[in-house]
């Protein structure tokens, strides 16, 4: 059976491979995305990949995740350490979500460790750059599995 998933991500993305290589890498989201379709391919799953830089754009996709996804991977970016709303609407979700970062927020500003999304998510993984959202992936399609049997 194919499960359907949303990869969501936050603000300033959009810039990846541009902004801060030493932070956040040298990969595009495109290629991001590319190695997330293939990855989701072997799991058997189909995703929908989007980015925005408003955090109500995000909002209103967890909302629409509760009606059409089986599950969420998200990289709220930003919004991770602000954003009560996100939190919010991650809790109103029957699915799991698993909070992905490309570096290790754990390392950075003081900022950065507290998150709003990690209380209502399945899990957390960061540190491990653009291969994160590939193990996110793994991560969601092993608890959709175990919701199976």
């Amino acid at each position: 059976m194919t499960r359907h998933v949303y990869v969501l991500n936050g603000p300033n993305l959009n810039l990846l491979g541009e902004r801060e290589p030493g932070v956040y890498g040298a990969e595009t989201l495109s290629s991001i995305q590319e190695k997330c379709n293939a990855k989701a391919e072997t799991l058997g799953l189909t995703i929908d990949f989007r980015q925005t830089n408003h955090e109500g754009e995000l909002v209103d996709w967890i909302q629409e995740a509760r009606l059409n996804a089986s599950g969420v991977v998200i990289n709220p970016a930003a919004y991770t350490h602000t954003s009560v709303a996100l939190h919010d609407a991650v809790r109103a979700l029957a699915c799991p979500v698993i909070e992905v970062h490309l570096s290790n927020i754990h390392a950075r500003e003081s900022f950065r460790h507290q998150s709003y999304i990690s209380p209502v998510a399945a899990g957390v993984i960061c540190g491990f750059g653009a291969h994160g959202y590939e193990l996110g992936l793994d991560a969601l399609a092993s608890i959709l599995a175990k919701t199976d049997n």
